[in-house]
């Protein structure tokens, strides 16, 4: 655990500089929301990071490309693979045309075929699999046959460097925040951008959302080492991996100061405020972090100035209708 929790500013911000040609510096707005408003009170800042608008259309080309630029000339001939749901797939593929490299990703069969559409569109060979479990081995196999590197989705610490960037980012653009609520899958988001946080405004809250379908995270906290899940099931598929992983859970439990769950109905309702009243059309993860803030972290945050992030919005038209109804 020292050995990966050792994040520098200068570090931060070397990656920073890394990756500034090939990645948006995302903005932020506040959420001016008469709903927010009404739930929470007058007082209650919040500030949007979009991240939705970054490159690929996720947060995930921050460590997407960290891990890539991180390989040698003799592993970049072999070329990446990468196991996803869709959105790492897309930054993976991204990543790999970035470095003049090839990809094979393995995505899960129930894939959102927008998502699988844009991992092509990069150049990317798809793959598919019946689910995470079964992806996993597939990439597996393909590293042990031809020699590709894995760009794991969620762990490592390179991952977790590329995501810090983000963390770092958020907090130059919002000095005063007094909480920051960051959606979960692997946690690989979680996990930089926590440390990030904690490394340059030690007094700011991290909260870290899952969930209730796919709460690895949460049980490995509870059982103090990694767990796995016996199945996905939530709306949120970017949100649904199968484990927890070391490097990842021992980040997010060294700098998040709690996890919370919520459920797919309230993340349907935070999709919709986000639609009404901030014109955005995210996918369920997306919203994961506002669904957190005005479920579980309502009363907490009354008053305070806080930060979420929307990670993403990889979703086709006719999916988002069905999911709102």
């Amino acid at each position: 655990m020292d050995a990966i929790a050792d994040f520098t500013a200068e570090e931060i911000q070397s990656a920073q500089l890394r990756l500034a040609p090939y990645l948006q510096r995302t903005p932020v707005m506040p959420l001016h929301s008469a709903q927010v408003q009404a739930a929470l009170g007058p007082q209650t800042r919040v500030t949007l990071k979009l991240e939705l608008f970054q490159r690929t259309g996720s947060f995930k080309p921050r460590g997407a490309l960290t891990n890539v630029f991180a390989l040698d000339a003799a592993q970049l001939a072999r070329g990446i693979t990468a196991v996803s749901a869709g959105n790492h797939a897309i930054a993976a593929a991204f990543a790999a045309q970035v470095a003049g490299t090839s990809a094979k990703v393995i995505m899960i069969e129930t894939a959102n075929a927008l998502r699988i559409a844009r991992s092509r569109g990069y150049g990317a060979q798809v793959l598919l699999a019946g689910n995470a479990h079964q992806a996993f081995a597939q990439a597996e196999q393909i590293m042990r046959e031809e020699g590709r590197s894995m760009i794991h989705p969620f762990e490592g610490r390179n991952t977790a460097l590329g995501t810090a960037t983000l963390g770092a980012e958020f907090l130059s653009q919002a000095p005063d925040l007094d909480a920051v609520i960051v959606p979960i899958g692997g946690g690989g988001l979680c996990a930089g951008v926590a440390a990030a946080v904690k490394l340059l405004a030690p007094h700011c809250k991290v909260y870290g959302v899952e969930p209730e379908g796919a709460d690895s995270m949460h049980r490995s906290f509870a059982a103090g080492t990694v767990q796995s899940i016996e199945r996905v099931a939530t709306i949120a598929d970017s949100l649904g991996a199968p484990y927890a992983l070391p490097i990842t859970f021992s980040l997010c439990r060294r700098f998040v100061d709690e996890l919370v769950l919520i459920s797919d109905d309230q993340i349907k309702s935070a999709m919709r405020l986000l639609l009404e009243d901030a014109k955005l059309a995210v996918e369920p993860a997306g919203a994961a972090a506002t669904a957190a803030l005005m479920g579980p972290l309502r009363e907490r945050l009354t008053g305070k100035s806080v930060g979420i992030i929307v990670c993403g919005a990889n979703i086709d038209t006719a999916s988002f209708l069905r999911l709102l109804g």
